[in-house]
């Protein structure tokens, strides 16, 4: 069973740079039953959807975060990455990352989440 689980800092000041890691286990994340989703969700607010790296390391991004969005990975370290850059306050939000299982078209995996506020 994959697992999944996010790092980075907790803190950033308005115009900084996110950065976070999800380091996946149970799995390869070049196995291509699963693509690996970037999530947000803001404080009272719903689940939004970032972007997504397929096994093959193609990359899809939300099409209103996109110019701000890279979302890479690192095959020896069996990780994902996402960076969001010139973050404000609106950016704040509990961050996931998902495993996207490619033949049932579900969510098949979450992290626990990674809290990130921004504030100067």
């Amino acid at each position: 069973q994959v697992q999944l689980q996010e790092s980075g800092p907790g803190l950033l000041k308005p115009s900084q740079t996110l950065s976070l890691r999800c380091t996946v286990s149970g799995d390869s994340i070049t196995n291509n039953y699963y693509a690996w989703s970037w999530i947000r969700q803001p404080p009272g607010k719903g689940l939004e959807w970032l972007g997504v790296i397929t096994s093959d390391g193609t990359t899809y991004y939300s099409p209103s975060l996109q110019d701000r969005t890279t979302i890479s990975r690192d095959t020896s370290k069996n990780q994902v990455s996402l960076q969001l850059s010139s973050v404000t306050p609106l950016d704040t939000a509990v961050y996931f990352c998902s495993a996207y299982g490619t033949l049932e078209n579900a969510l098949k995996a979450w992290g626990q989440g990674t809290l990130v506020t921004v504030s100067s």
